[in-house]
């Protein structure tokens, strides 16, 4: 199962949550992606660019064929390159995890560790980062899920009982 979504909807969070209930490996691909690199993904993005992240990215997504069933928390920009999507859609469940600009920006607060928000005002610069994004996220999911208002156990007792529906 894989859980996508904008930066602030939760996915590191919720996936921690689903992966003990469904006694699952959980899989963060940011993390993934720093202890592989040695340097957070703000350093990777000042370092190599947005570009050089995404072929990280796109690496360690590619990494997961194979692997034993996990839920993972993919970063928010893995559905900007086709290649992703298609591989998320064919390695398993797809779950978006909705969260408006405003609560994505008020949730991540500083935006020292979010290299996209950095140096802009972060509610504009997470609007139209969002709805770049939203039709991408909308087209590789299964399920979609509302985290607006809701903590991380309410959302993920909602992906779990639509993830029972999808898979029987």
């Amino acid at each position: 199962m894989f859980l996508v979504g904008f930066m602030g909807a939760g996915k590191s969070t919720v996936a921690q949550v689903v992966a003990a209930a469904l006694q699952r490996p959980c899989v963060d691909l940011d993390s993934q992606i720093e202890a592989g690199s040695h340097r957070p993904v703000s350093q990777i993005f000042a370092e190599d660019g947005e570009e050089g992240f995404r072929d990280q990215e796109s690496q360690a997504l590619t990494m997961l064929e194979g692997q034993t069933p996990a839920v993972v928390a993919c970063g928010g920009g893995v559905v900007l390159r086709t290649q992703n999507r298609a591989l998320l859609k064919r390695l398993g469940t797809v779950v978006y995890l909705v969260v408006t600009a405003e609560e994505a920006v008020a949730r991540v607060g500083d935006s020292a560790t979010r290299p996209l928000l950095a140096g802009s005002a972060g509610s504009l610069a997470a609007t139209s980062l969002l709805a770049a994004r939203e039709g991408l996220y909308r087209s590789v999911a299964d399920v979609v899920v509302d985290t607006v208002g809701r903590t991380s156990e309410q959302v993920a007792a909602q992906v779990i009982s639509e993830l029972d529906e999808v898979e029987a």
